[in-house]
């Protein structure tokens, strides 16, 4: 089974009973899903085939690590007999280890060594470390009870969430259910760490991985007749957030070519205006109100644009009841781009032309040899394969004159199209013109020419061009820099773009890209993303760089939006 389908087999098997243990919780059944998967999927992904449900159990223990690879209680078979009733401890978790060794080679080869013994059981695994104060548990072998195993995970997520000081919350986010996962595997959660904390397998932290996982579950739909099987994808991002409309409904009503603010709090900040500002929306844009009196200066109101989630404040001077019938609409982007109508415009060079980083950006797409690209089945395959791209690509070597500022020009259109290319997802680096969408639309083919039926897009295109048809060609708006941040984490596309307000001067566009061992974002202690790490030409280029604070909110741009892809 592949992680997409053994997660979407976890998840509609025991849907009912994972739906009751987080009723009147604030954990979800994708959140216990992804801690299964991560802590025991490796050994009951590959049983599921052949088995009903119930035997997997069973077979979820392992971790039969030792000293000097053990600090906790027991660090080895001698400390274990040696405690009351640590004999019948280690027969019992001797046998779980041999039963464990029939399904699995690696348990298999530890098991030779006859003082071997498992230390972690049941589907979400609780550590023998627990034997003095729980003793019971474990003698008992309920971790091959489910119910058992449902009570005790949801009891630890409440201690984890209660470590966090979250005990008087009334929802989560998704962000805080990956860090209340990690304090139930270490302890505590450092917000300003982001997930990058808790056991390191070699390649990812245990908080990457839960997310990861979270994200495959919340894109595989509840069971049902009618759900269509889950395909099999590389999921990468989290489904678009829907909006449950249960207010009244009002339209931005705002002058033609302006925007209303929302923001991130009631105010408007007396020395920066904008630093709070969370999101623009267009007039017409229907939202729905939240709360906030009559009188107010500001409402507190939720919507969806182009699929960001959006809650702030706004002026309710600029809101009118919407008219009936109106709803607000989530977008969701497609998965494949379209074969048909409006499809991606490309310019081919002449035969044998190489459009390589050496030579002076133009109009045309890179088309070297071995150039890297982006396909991996995971996210820590995903997000290597964009650091050796962003390696590959260089856009700080001055022999790349591609993106080397030149006569006032500067090339951030450039490279953003060349990672993206790269990565395989289509943002142009030409588009059609006026005439040839027309055409297009009517089913004609049309083929792309230079200043005929195509023109070059630069920043300010791209930025009513990822409005216009982006979610036609998988992409979608993201609301916050935290969660673009983790779609970038979780081996995804992330970009930054922003228009100026005076039409021919350039506007800037920027990857966001995934974080590494050594750089990093910058979090402040609640854990939201202020900087995220970019990867950019312009003025100046870097393969990594955190920016300038906000600079997309800065008064020489109009309007400024963060965009991701799968």
């Amino acid at each position: 089974m592949t992680t997409t389908e053994a997660i979407r087999w976890f998840k509609h098997t025991f849907y009912q009973e994972l739906g009751e243990s987080v009723s009147g919780t604030l954990f979800s059944i994708d959140q216990l899903c992804a801690i299964a998967f991560q802590e025991t999927g490796y050994i009951w992904r590959n049983l599921t085939a052949g088995h009903p449900a119930k035997p997997i159990f069973p077979y979820c223990v392992g971790d039969t690590l030792d000293t000097p690879n053990r600090s906790a209680f027991p660090k080895n078979r001698a400390a274990l007999e040696a405690v009351e009733k640590g004999k019948e401890m280690f027969q019992i978790a001797r046998k779980a280890l041999e039963t464990v060794a029939t399904v699995d080679a690696g348990y298999a080869k530890v098991a030779k060594n006859k003082n071997k013994f498992c230390h972690g059981f049941g589907v979400f695994q609780y550590d023998i470390q627990f034997f003095k104060t729980d003793a019971s548990w474990f003698l008992q072998k309920k971790w091959e009870d489910f119910a058992a195993c449902r009570e005790h995970v949801i009891a630890e997520l409440k201690a984890a969430l209660k470590r966090q000081g979250w005990q008087n919350k009334t929802s989560l986010t998704d962000t805080e259910r990956v860090h209340v996962c990690i304090a139930y595997n270490k302890g505590k959660s450092d917000l300003s760490k982001g997930f990058k904390q808790g056991h390191f397998d070699g390649e990812r932290y245990y908080g990457e991985r839960i997310f990861e996982y979270l994200t495959i579950a919340k894109n595989v739909p509840p069971p049902g007749p009618a759900a269509e099987p889950t395909p099999v994808v590389n999921v990468t991002l989290p489904p678009p957030t829907e909006v449950e409309v249960t207010g009244k409904l009002f339209q931005v009503a705002v002058n033609a070519g302006s925007t209303l603010n929302v923001r991130s709090s009631p105010e408007i900040p007396e020395k920066k205006p904008d630093s709070n500002v969370i999101g623009k929306l267009p007039a017409g844009q229907i939202v729905q109100y939240l709360e906030g009196k009559k009188t107010a200066d500001f409402w507190k109101i939720e919507t969806s644009r182009n699929g960001a989630h959006i809650v702030g404040y706004a002026s309710p001077k600029y809101l009118k009841p919407a008219p009936a019938g109106e709803t607000i609409e989530v977008v969701k982007p497609a998965e494949v781009p379209p074969q048909a109508g409006i499809i991606a415009a490309h310019l081919t060079p002449s035969s044998g032309t190489i459009i390589a980083r050496a030579n002076n950006a133009g109009a045309y797409s890179l088309n070297e040899k071995g150039m890297p690209g982006r396909d991996g089945a995971d996210a820590a395959t995903r997000c290597a394969q964009i650091a050796a791209i962003i390696e590959w690509l260089a856009v700080d070597k001055a022999s790349h004159k591609r993106y080397q500022p030149r006569d006032g020009m500067t090339f951030c259109n450039i490279y953003a199209h060349d990672f993206c290319t790269c990565s395989g997802v289509y943002l142009p680096r030409v588009w059609w013109n006026g005439p040839a969408l027309i055409k297009l639309a009517q089913g004609q083919t049309v083929v792309p020419k230079y200043d005929d039926t195509v023109d070059e897009v630069r920043a300010n295109d791209l930025y009513r061009w990822l409005r216009d048809f982006g979610p036609q060609f998988g992409w979608r708006q993201t609301s916050t820099l935290t969660k673009l941040q983790e779609a970038a984490n979780n081996g995804g596309v992330g970009i930054i773009v922003a228009r100026r307000v005076q039409e021919g001067k350039s506007g800037h566009i920027v990857a966001v890209v995934p974080e590494t061992a050594s750089k990093r974002a910058i979090r402040d202690n609640q854990g939201n993303v202020t900087h995220p790490l970019q990867s950019q030409a312009g003025s100046t280029n870097y393969r990594y760089g955190t920016g300038k604070t906000n600079w997309w909110l800065g008064e020489q741009f109009a309007e400024s939006a963060f965009w991701i892809h799968a």
